[in-house]
């Protein structure tokens, strides 16, 4: 057993059974070791929750980086859209993410700043649309997972047309972009 594996076992087991289920005693349950021995890798279940949705972003994180001569605009939406699709593949993806530091991701978030303002995107500008976009996106994530969770489709008001959670995503997304280039 190391650390990768425990968290591994952790992410299998947050599919399994949801996010309000995963508990030290049970993944000690699942990986047949004592509960203590849990602590060796992680010191807390806060500390366990930190390496699960740090390794739950690894596929948003393999992603490649922009590249000078890319279209900011292509780069942008279709980094969002990565990061709702990631935030899906795990049960409660966006829960976990929900909170959680990007303490390994900090250069990529950088470099991807980086490219924004090369852009002629403005610094502030960039800096509040990667935040808006990902709290548009958790959020998004956050309500799809619930309906999931529920059984129920959202409700809609009788006046009101019913909207699948992509198209709306991508509504959200649209507005999100053309703000920022309104902005440049």
């Amino acid at each position: 057993m190391n650390r990768e594996a425990v968290v591994t076992e952790a992410l299998g087991l947050l599919d399994e059974v949801g996010l309000d289920a995963v508990s030290t005693r049970r993944l000690a349950k699942r990986l047949n070791v004592e509960q203590p021995s849990l602590y060796w890798y992680f010191r807390t279940k806060k500390d366990l929750l930190a390496a699960m949705a740090q390794a739950a972003m690894e596929p948003h994180a393999a992603e490649p980086l922009p590249a000078p001569g890319d279209d900011w605009r292509d780069w942008f939406a279709d980094n969002t859209r990565s990061f709702r699709r990631t935030l899906l593949m795990r049960r409660d993806g966006a829960r976990l993410h929900a909170g959680s530091s990007p303490a390994g991701d900090l250069d990529r978030i950088r470099r991807k700043m980086e490219f924004l303002v090369a852009s002629g995107v403005r610094e502030r500008d960039a800096q509040m649309a990667m935040l808006a976009a990902g709290r548009f996106t958790v959020g998004s994530v956050l309500e799809e997972q619930a309906d999931v969770a529920s059984g129920d489709g959202a409700e809609t008001p009788a006046d009101l047309p019913d909207i699948d959670h992509e198209s709306a995503f991508e509504a959200g997304l649209a507005l999100i972009l053309n703000g920022l280039v309104h902005g440049t």
